[in-house]
């Protein structure tokens, strides 16, 4: 994979110690194999400097440091750097780069794991082709996920995500991406960036990893998006007809959604077996890849059939009694109202349950009464839980909705157990803080 000098080279760091070979990468002692370079990275609670020794003891070959030149007293050989984590990234772009790997890029304030999880599917059907796997989308994730690169690929989809300016940029420029994709500006992270025009701004930083002639796609209907104009080939999806790529003749349908997709004064029947118009975009986003790598849309269309969601996104299972709807991995506006949409579809009672959104700063309050709407026309009855939820419920008394609403956990499941009935539709949706999921599994 690497030598320890080749490492030193790469990173602008100094090798003390014999040139070695490593065959492989870890920031986890817990999962180092035989012959790794083990990178010392240091978090919020921990400093990977203290595990060295336990890597080596473990059987890596070599390590990457941020410590002062020289200090470690180690036997193997250990390559210092200024910093462990920009070290990794550069290594990583070394690694990608000597791969004539198709990658696409994608960032969004909402749905960018989805619409990854979409283009695979898509990808899929023509390559073997790499993802992000979870919420490995920051600067240490990523590099883990280029660095399961090797001949057998021909393809890969990377997820960056991103808290504030500079960080998108830096995710760009290891992963290096053929085209990307951009599929929405929310209000996530309204909190660092203080505005949804400095949010535009993060995600463009998208750009700053590709070659000029690497294409943007984005969603056309997006307020924000709508504004961008750069210069390179932009291709444009949504639902209204001025974009490259539109969808009309939506039918929910069997669990899913069937529409008809234009491209190319062409139409296609589609279908995505997923709940929901925000898929359809997604599906249309994985077009637009699709046919950037040459798959035909003969092919494409087909493969979204094969989509399957990632971990705790929008799971719709048949629990005893119930319905439910699991969406806990994360909330904002945006997601909240595309994931009650959802429940809005579906026939018999529907319950909402939800959680704060967090990160939202000084608009929390008005994002979250902002929601009322949305709730009333999609649900019969809303359980709200956490301290930023009173706005939502004060907003619904006044338009004297069911609501409930608890800061306790265990009081907002009894309430929530206590008003259910056979056959309810229940969401469960709320910020990855609030882990609305174990209201789900006490729920009977």
């Amino acid at each position: 994979m690497f030598t320890a000098e080749e490492i030193a080279k790469v990173t602008g760091g100094v090798l003390v110690g014999e040139d070695v070979s490593v065959t492989s990468i870890s920031t986890d002692t817990r999962a180092i194999e035989e012959s790794a370079l083990f990178i010392a990275i240091k978090g919020e609670n921990f400093d990977g400097n203290d595990f060295i020794g336990k890597a080596f003891e473990k059987g890596a070959a070599a390590a990457l440091s941020d410590a002062e030149k020289g200090s470690l007293n180690v036997e193997k050989p250990v390559v210092y750097v200024e910093n462990s984590r920009t070290a990794q990234l550069k290594l990583a772009r070394y690694y990608r780069d000597k791969f004539g790997v198709k990658l696409c890029g994608v960032t969004g304030s909402v749905g960018k794991t989805s619409t990854k999880d979409m283009i695979y599917a898509v990808l899929s059907s023509e390559f073997n082709t790499l993802k992000t796997e979870g919420n490995f989308n920051n600067d240490i994730g990523l590099p883990k996920t280029l660095f399961r690169l090797d001949d057998s690929y021909k393809a890969a989809v990377i997820e960056m995500g991103m808290s504030d300016l500079g960080e998108i940029s830096a995710l760009s420029r290891t992963a290096h991406p053929n085209c990307v994709v951009i599929t929405n500006i929310g209000w996530c992270h309204i909190e660092n960036l203080k505005s949804r025009e400095n949010i535009l701004k993060a995600k463009l930083e998208i750009l700053d990893g590709t070659d000029e002639n690497a294409p943007l796609i984005i969603n056309g209907d997006d307020d924000m998006l709508k504004t961008v104009n750069v210069d390179r080939k932009m291709i444009r999806y949504g639902f209204s007809d001025k974009n490259d790529v539109f969808a009309d003749n939506i039918v929910h349908e069997n669990g899913g959604e069937k529409f008809t997709l234009h491209y190319n004064n062409k139409e296609y029947p589609a279908s995505v077996p997923v709940i929901g118009e925000h898929h359809i975009l997604n599906a249309l986003a994985a077009f637009c890849v699709g046919i950037e790598f040459n798959i035909t849309p003969e092919r494409i269309i087909p493969a979204f059939m094969n989509y399957q969601a990632s971990g705790m996104r929008q799971k719709i299972e048949k629990c005893g009694e119930y319905t439910f709807i699991l969406d806990c991995y994360n909330a904002s506006p945006t997601s909240m109202e595309s994931s009650l949409s959802v429940l809005g579809t579906m026939s018999g009672r529907k319950i909402a349950v939800l959680g704060d959104m967090l990160e939202l700063g000084e608009m929390s309050k008005q994002l979250h009464a902002g929601l009322a709407e949305c709730v009333m026309k999609n649900a019969d009855m809303a359980f709200l839980y956490g301290k930023e939820m009173k706005a939502l419920r004060d907003e619904l008394f006044k338009h004297e909705f069911p609501v409930f609403h608890s800061e306790k956990k265990s009081e907002l499941t009894e309430l929530l157990n206590h008003n259910l009935k056979s056959g309810d539709n229940v969401l469960f949706k709320g910020s990855r803080g609030m882990k609305m999921e174990e209201i789900a599994a006490r729920t009977e």
